[in-house]
C-alpha cells in the first residue's frame, strides 16, 4: 500500500504579505552576539593549561 504524499501548504494573499512583512521586521531586529568576554576567558584557561 502506498502512502499518500501530502501537499505543501502555500501562503496566499494577506497571509503571504503578512509573512513577508514579519520576515523583514525580524531581519531588521537581528543583532549579532558579542563573544569577546567568553573568548578572553577561554584564552586565559588555555594559556594556564599551556595548550
Amino acid at each position: 500500500m502506498a502512502i499518500a504524499i501530502k501537499s505543501i501548504p502555500v501562503l496566499k494573499d494577506k497571509a503571504a504579505a503578512h509573512f513577508t512583512v514579519k520576515i523583514a521586521e525580524n531581519s531588521a531586529k537581528k543583532s549579532s552576539i558579542d563573544f569577546s568576554k567568553q573568548t578572553s576567558v577561554a584564552s586565559k584557561i588555555l594559556a594556564k593549561a599551556k595548550l
